[in-house]
């Protein structure tokens, strides 16, 4: 009995603190056990999404980090390097193309900017007429709509005689004309892409980090190997019936050369089972 009033301490008397507070400053002042590993990730989880959203706010894009998967731009860039990229329209040099962030190779070589041991800029882009993943190259030069622009590349990135062997010139729309630094010839002379247009740009190059893309890479692969296999139902089809003879052992000529014989049919029928193949889901 309480001696102020003759009543009982109330339950919320006797329980101190607040049952939230009395976890938020165990959780705080944990040194071992369950609640040091929960505080460990939930500060490592919100270190992570501050640094995911500095580098958002600085590069304008989303993801702002992207992976090499091959060595087309060697030896300026190798697989597994991660590399951070800015906006297309981001932080746009004086010598840029107009609306764009991209300097090329021709204008760069003539202002000395250079960018991953080359002239210009190196870009990410996706040209949606293509498979695959997004492409990082660099931007050689700039083509107006309807432009010959044979006379203007380089010939030892080139494998025709003139604009009319190429798939694309004159141009048909204004872009970019783009290279691996690893590989011999213009994106757009082996096929790889269109001339890019300036939406097709999803960001520019701007700092490679080496090896780190390898942990993007890998666990990229592990999620497509792991990927649940769908069966492709293939349709059933009627197989007609085939008859055709043999000869009858029993009646054929000894000799067997002119004499008859009688013939019995051989049916073939389609079986009920179906046949199935397998597509991994992308």
């Amino acid at each position: 009995m309480s001696d102020d009033d003759g009543r009982p301490p109330s339950p919320d008397s006797r329980r101190g603190p607040t049952s939230d507070e009395g976890v938020l400053t165990r959780l705080r002042t944990a040194e071992e056990g369950p609640l040091l590993f929960v505080r460990e990730l939930l500060t490592s989880a919100l270190a992570v999404l501050a640094v995911g959203l500095l580098l958002f706010a600085l590069s304008g894009v989303w993801p702002p980090m992207v992976a090499v998967e091959s060595g087309s731009m060697e030896p300026h860039m190798h697989k597994g390097d991660l590399v951070f990229i800015t906006g297309p329209e981001r932080y746009a040099p004086d010598s840029a193309v107009e609306g764009t962030a991209v300097v090329t190779a021709e204008t760069g070589a003539e202002v000395d900017y250079r960018k991953f041991g080359g002239p210009g800029s190196v870009i990410v882009y996706d040209d949606p007429g293509s498979a695959g993943p997004p492409i990082i190259h660099r931007a050689m030069f700039w083509v107006d709509d309807g432009e010959n622009w044979y006379d203007r590349a380089n010939p030892e990135y080139m494998s025709a005689d003139n604009c009319r062997e190429l798939a694309n010139c004159p141009a048909e729309y204004s872009g970019f004309i783009t290279k691996g630094d690893n590989n011999p010839r213009y994106d757009q002379v082996s096929g790889i892409a269109d001339p890019v247009r300036p939406e097709w740009v999803q960001g520019v190059a701007r700092i490679r980090i080496p090896l780190l893309g390898w942990v993007r890479l890998t666990l990229a692969n592990s999620m497509a190997t792991t990927t649940p296999v769908a069966p492709a139902p293939v349709e059933f089809v009627d197989v007609p019936t085939m008859e055709t003879t043999v000869p009858d052992a029993s009646t054929a000529n000894a000799a067997g050369s002119d004499a008859p014989a009688t013939t019995a049919p051989l049916r073939v029928e389609a079986g009920n089972t179906p046949m199935r193949t397998a597509a991994l889901a992308a």
